[in-house]
């Protein structure tokens, strides 16, 4: 088993972070990973991607231009990665901010409206958390446990007592992916 993801949206989205959760939770998991991130100079508001790959079998090359999955947080991103998802795999989008909706028939197309809900729950911090929960219930290659796992080995110190808010957002993510 071998999964090829790409995480693409803002800086200052989480899209880093994410791919550096599912890299270590992989790593738990005793799978081969890779974590690929690039960003351009700007950081935030600027455009980031990340690429992982998580694997049983020892990864030949971390580039890839094709994607099992493809994580998208904003319009660009849609626009530059929508077509390297592979036949059959899957595009997760979070609709705040896409204004033309993918439209490929060979893929499988799921929205999570992760940005609406972070707000009605007052914590809009936890929108990367909530996407990586709905992209966990459509390919539960790890665990949540290892995700958290992960979170808290990515977290600094001073903010593990954000931990079970964040296992929430993962949990609530699963609940609303469409």
């Amino acid at each position: 088993m071998t999964e090829e993801i790409i995480i693409a949206g803002f800086g200052g989205q989480g899209v880093l972070s994410m791919g550096k959760i599912l890299a270590y939770s992989g790593i738990m998991q005793d799978m081969e990973v890779s974590w690929m991130p690039s960003y351009g100079p700007e950081m935030r508001g600027g455009t980031a991607n990340v690429t992982v790959i998580l694997s049983d079998k020892e990864i030949s090359s971390p580039v890839l231009t094709r994607f099992d999955t493809a994580i998208i947080l904003n319009q660009q991103s849609l626009d530059k990665f929508e077509q390297s998802v592979k036949p059959g795999g899957i595009l997760l989008y979070d609709n705040n901010g896409i204004s033309v909706k993918p439209s490929r028939t060979d893929i499988k197309i799921h929205v999570v409206e992760a940005t609406a809900e972070a707000a009605r729950m007052g914590s809009p911090k936890v929108f990367n958390m909530m996407v990586l929960g709905a992209y966990l219930k459509l390919r539960p290659i790890v665990t949540v446990d290892n995700v958290i796992a992960g979170l808290k080995k990515s977290l600094p110190a001073r903010h593990h007592h954000l931990l079970d808010e964040n296992k929430a957002a993962l949990i609530r993510g699963m609940e609303i992916v469409a």
